[in-house]
């Protein structure tokens, strides 16, 4: 991923760039960039431990390896997740059941088996800058209640950087 220099430096000073694109009728994509001070094996190591995504998304209630194999491109597990989340007038419970595949130290894909979602999917991609890494997480959601991708979009623009701050906190403070 190429950078201005100007990103690179807004990222160093810890801003999570984002970048919102359509998805469909009732989803929302999103794609967000995080710089960690950390080296990329470091930042790999912790967030391939799964069970720990309840401490860096607020939201995440459940985060559960359900089970693992190898395939020839990479590390497969198999994983479930379960969330709440208050709007306006209503809470939603949500869980979803995903094939994670991993590339060792350069990218983690999510998609959804099953779950209350009509479609999920995500991305994470960690590559080295500077003296650290650059993470970059990618998500593509439709819900499976009718939500115009316009309100999907915006929730999701201000609910990543959020969780991805909480999870920048908690990896470099080493909990």
């Amino acid at each position: 991923m190429f950078l201005s220099q100007d990103k690179q430096k807004s990222l160093m000073e810890g801003e999570i760039l984002l970048q919102t694109r359509s998805y469909n009728s009732w989803g929302g994509a999103v794609t967000a960039s995080m710089y960690l001070p950390l080296v990329r094996s470091y930042v790999w190591e912790r967030i391939t431990e799964y069970p720990r995504w309840v401490q860096y998304f607020p939201d995440l209630t459940k985060s559960e390896l359900i089970s693992q194999g190898n395939r020839s491109k990479g590390n497969v597990k198999f994983l479930y997740q379960s969330a709440q989340k208050a709007f306006l007038f209503f809470t939603a419970e949500v869980e979803i059941y995903l094939t994670v595949v991993e590339v060792l130290g350069k990218q983690i894909q999510f998609r959804m088996e099953r779950g209350t979602f009509e479609d999920f999917y995500a991305n994470l991609q960690f590559q080295d800058m500077e003296n650290g890494t650059l993470l970059i997480y990618t998500v593509e959601a439709t819900p499976n209640i009718p939500i115009p991708s316009m309100l999907i979009e915006r929730g999701m623009s201000w609910g990543l950087p959020d969780n991805l701050r909480k999870m920048r906190q908690f990896l470099c403070s080493g909990v």
